[in-house]
């Protein structure tokens, strides 16, 4: 019997511009994405100082819209959609009925009755089967537009006054974790101010077939500010410092919102089930055995995914994502550690290359931008 050939990874449609930049491009959950192009550092270090510029082609849009969209997605979802107003957005979570988290979202009402769902690429086919199976019985559709789509960002102090210009919308009017419809050098546009860099910036959803009018407009009006394009290795980066959490390091099927220090997007308050309501009760009321936080290194080395957490020599916990922190000058992590142990100011230690090293659990974000 012969195997099934695994399906060429999808290129970008922006694919032929990050070649001509010069960019390392790799297989990213399915996709051919760029990694970096300068350089991870370059271009990390421009997106605090000034802006980089992002390709998010690869996530996915799923339209939810109906006169019982938003019902739909509350019991769908563990947040409550239909307390969105028009033009807003929050992060949300879909989870399983044992309250393991399938993936992270950021909802935005678009309408009365109209909302987009945003999935991450890796998991985007599985959020779109699992939405169509749950709102069945609701008066309610689903449109998936993933592959319709193209998602480009701008991000870091200078966006405003980079995408301000090209925009037929006043984009410094759009709230933090709002969106807005309009356009964007002439291409008809939703101009969302979110983003996973821990700095003020809009992402950019046009149609897949005019995406390259939106990129090349904005990098050609970023130049002049400092601005170059990013790739996914300073992305992570980049969300790490702020804290962020990513797919498959810090959040899985194993993983509760409550573990993940995100219990607060679990809105329980809500009126009627939804799924996953009642393991995440019983968490919430009888606590976790694990909590996810934030380390500092206090020696030399670098803590890498999957690198033990120590606890008095003891292996306790597990670094789901760390690096050298490029704004701070100092290795950070992220990692699971025992309930007990998570409280601030506590001294860990890393397993490095078969050694200890110390570590002090810190708040997160490490970074936030400057107010």
């Amino acid at each position: 019997m012969t195997e099934t050939p695994e399906p060429a990874p999808q290129p970008s449609p922006l694919l032929d511009r990050h070649e001509a930049l010069g960019a390392k491009i790799v297989d990213f959950a399915g996709w051919l994405m760029p990694i970096q192009y300068g350089g991870i550092l370059e271009e990390h270090r421009a997106t605090r100082s000034a802006a980089g510029l992002f390709d998010l082609s690869h996530m996915g849009e799923l339209v939810v819209e109906g006169p019982e969209a938003g019902a739909a997605l509350a019991a769908a979802l563990i947040t409550d959609p239909p307390a969105l107003k028009v033009g807003r957005a929050h992060y949300s979570m879909i989870v399983a009925e044992d309250g393991g988290i399938i993936d992270d979202l950021i909802v935005y009402r678009l309408g009365p009755e109209q909302f987009m769902v945003v999935a991450n690429a890796s998991n985007a086919p599985v959020v779109s089967d699992a939405l169509a199976h749950r709102i069945v019985g609701f008066k309610a559709v689903l449109d998936d537009r993933s592959l319709a789509t193209g998602l480009v960002a701008v991000q870091g102090p200078r966006s405003l006054e980079i995408l301000g210009p090209l925009s037929d919308v006043d984009i410094d009017a759009i709230h933090y974790y709002g969106i807005a419809e309009g356009s964007v050098a002439g291409v008809p546009a939703m101009i969302a101010r979110t983003g996973y860099t821990g700095e003020d910036g809009f992402e950019v959803f046009a149609d897949v077939t005019r995406i390259h009018e939106v990129w090349d407009a904005m990098f050609e009006a970023g130049r002049p500010h400092g601005m170059v394009p990013v790739g996914l290795g300073a992305r992570d980066t980049l969300r790490l410092e702020a804290g962020m959490p990513l797919y498959g390091n810090e959040l899985d099927r194993a993983t509760n919102p409550f573990e993940a220090a995100l219990g607060r997007v679990v809105k329980l308050a809500k009126p009627g089930p939804f799924i996953g309501r009642e393991a995440l009760e019983k968490v919430a009321r009888d606590g976790t055995a694990r909590r996810l936080v934030g380390l500092v290194l206090r020696e030399r080395g670098i803590a890498r995914h999957g690198y033990p957490v120590l606890v008095e020599g003891a292996a306790a916990g597990t670094v789901t994502s760390g690096t050298m922190s490029p704004t701070l000058g100092q290795p950070i992590a992220m990692a699971y550690v025992p309930t007990a142990h998570a409280e601030i100011g506590t001294m860990l230690a890393v397993e490095i290359r078969g050694a200890p090293v110390a570590a002090e659990v810190v708040p997160l974000p490490f970074y936030k931008r400057p107010a």
